[in-house]
């Protein structure tokens, strides 16, 4: 099993969802954050006025899934996301030892 975080754009959250889906993978959790990468926030001009935003809105999208389908959901998650600039986010891959359903007690994909 692995675990695949991405951190997204928030305008993408719903065609990331849609095309989970699509591929069959529905379960997922999502948490809003502020952050920056590389590009140290942007600048935005109000009113004649330049602000320097450092953090900006980004959101986390946590699955875990069976290790024979962690590279399609990369891949459907890197499509949706995708806008082609800089801030489109990242995807973390890590291994899962072991994965337990509260209700019934089942361990490993089963309990996915």
């Amino acid at each position: 099993m692995k675990k695949i975080e991405a951190i997204i754009r928030p305008e993408k959250v719903a065609q990331v969802c849609e095309l989970l889906e699509k591929v069959g993978y529905s379960g997922m959790m999502i948490t809003e954050l502020e952050g920056h990468g590389n590009q140290k926030g942007i600048e935005q001009k109000v009113r004649g006025k330049s602000y320097k935003i450092k953090m900006m809105l980004k959101v986390r999208l946590e699955v875990v899934v069976d290790d024979k389908v962690v590279n399609s959901i990369a891949e459907a998650i890197c499509k949706a996301a995708c806008t082609g600039l800089q801030g489109d986010g990242k995807i973390f891959i890590y291994p899962i030892e072991d994965a337990i359903r509260i209700r019934t007690g089942e361990h490993g994909n089963i309990a996915l």
